[in-house]
């Protein structure tokens, strides 16, 4: 995305959950927390819904789900589900607009992508999308249909900020090696063609012609050179999970101006090292790759190895500025 290689990323932001049920309070500690790169929260203490996967169903358009004991279904019309994703997003949004009164500069919003939104949600046979091409297509299409006018939503709340679109793909791995389980459990979903994985990923990567998409994974083995392929601008992953496997991609990544959001902060209650202890490891692999000091700041981004559902609120506020210390002991001392 030559177009985007201008834009700035902040230097510490969050993956998208956080603990808790209350939209303002939240919205507080995330905008008083990681000023420069807010994020539009998900709470999915809440419920259905307001979990990642309910959340992106309700963004869809003309296709519903609903859920059943089994998960995430879709169905022919609106329900209550459906209806309650939204009235929760309108109150985080309600809530990020009030905390971003007069701020300018980067926001992120998240959405499930196409390919784990189509191993999690349930055609009414009760297999998943993934099982049906045609209804992976369908899926994929409502998705980005959906996205553009979250995106203008978001745009009009938030008028002075910059949109980073984050596609949150965990499932990709498993889907680009056919171990997403069927209904049954007793066999799998057969690999999806690369070449069909990443036109639809670039198709929804599209949506947002104006700004970066970051994609998502905190499962080994991220495929960076598809992604980047695909048009993502940066990719965010758990750090602890790369191995050295992984230099070489990742040092084309970087030298190609991809961002990297680097989750080196633990994402349920731990002890915290100090912060120059977190990225003493993306400081290695810099040396590894040989890449020049100065890029450091400028290609990383430092945020939680994944999202902060399930860490207490304390420790949520803690891990968030302790991110912002550990990025900003990157930019003073890079080597």
């Amino acid at each position: 995305m030559s177009e985007n290689s201008e834009f700035r990323f902040g230097s510490a932001t969050g993956v998208g959950s956080m603990p808790g049920g209350d939209a303002r309070e939240t919205a507080k500690t995330i905008t008083g927390s990681v000023e420069d790169f807010p994020f539009l929260a998900e709470l999915p203490a809440r419920g259905p819904g307001a979990d990642m996967i309910g959340r992106t169903a309700g963004m869809l358009v003309e296709l519903y789900a609903r859920v059943e004991p089994s998960g995430w279904r879709i169905g022919d019309r609106p329900g209550r589900d459906t209806k309650r994703a939204r009235s929760w997003l309108g109150e985080d949004l309600d809530a990020l607009e009030e905390f971003t009164q007069g701020y300018e500069g980067p926001v992120k919003v998240q959405a499930v992508g196409p390919w784990t939104l189509a191993a999690a949600l349930e055609l009414k046979n009760g297999e998943v999308a993934l099982s049906d091409p045609g209804a992976c297509r369908d899926l994929a299409g409502s998705l980005a249909e959906g996205l553009r006018s979250h995106l203008d939503e978001v745009r009009r709340r938030v008028p002075g900020g910059q949109l980073v679109l984050q596609l949150d793909e965990p499932s990709l791995t498993a889907v680009l090696r056919g171990q997403v389980k069927s209904a049954s459990g007793y066999r799998t979903h057969r690999a999806v063609d690369r070449q069909a994985v990443e036109a639809t990923l670039r198709d929804v990567v599209g949506v947002h012609g104006e700004g970066p998409v970051v994609v998502h994974s905190c499962a080994p083995d991220v495929p960076f050179a598809l992604l980047r392929r695909a048009g993502a601008a940066a990719v965010s992953f758990d750090f602890s999970l790369l191995t050295e496997r992984d230099d070489d991609v990742i040092g084309e990544a970087v030298e190609g101006g991809t961002k990297l959001l680097a989750g080196v902060v633990p994402g349920t209650d731990s002890a915290l090292s100090d912060p120059a202890g977190s990225v003493m490891g993306v400081r290695t692999l810099w040396r590894r790759l040989g890449l020049h000091p100065g890029l450091l700041a400028e290609a990383v981004t430092v945020t939680p190895s994944c999202g902060l559902a399930g860490a207490s609120p304390a420790y949520a506020r803690q891990a968030l500025a302790h991110c912002v210390r550990a990025a900003r002991s990157l930019t003073d001392n890079p080597e």
